[in-house]
């Protein structure tokens, strides 16, 4: 099986793409939400970002300080492209599974 082209390996775990997809649908999204929408911990959500950081795919801003503080993370363009990309590869991929299972004969 050939993997189509704009795959990425990085976005693809489960909560890293989770990550990427709610990123996709915002400008910038507060840390406090991705953590509570990922049911993910301080330390586990900050070691996502910051792979996906360090990739280039996403970038942190912090906001105000002390209590006040806020972190922010959005997706840069090379983020936004690759994450797109990936989401058509595995509609590639789906859709290649649909049309060999459509030209099979199973046994009932």
């Amino acid at each position: 099986m050939t993997v189509p082209a704009g795959f990425d390996e990085l976005i693809h775990p489960p909560t890293r793409l989770s990550l990427m997809a709610l990123l996709a649908a915002t400008e910038w999204a507060e840390f406090s939400f991705l953590k509570e929408s990922l049911e993910l911990t301080d330390s586990a959500l900050s070691k996502q970002v910051s792979t996906l950081a360090q990739a280039g795919y996403a970038q942190v801003r912090k906001e105000g300080a002390g209590r006040r503080s806020r972190t922010l993370v959005t997706l840069t363009p090379q983020g936004r492209t690759a994450f797109d990309g990936h989401v058509e590869a595995l509609r590639q991929m789906v859709s290649r599974a649909r049309s060999a299972s459509g030209n099979d004969v199973h046994p009932q």
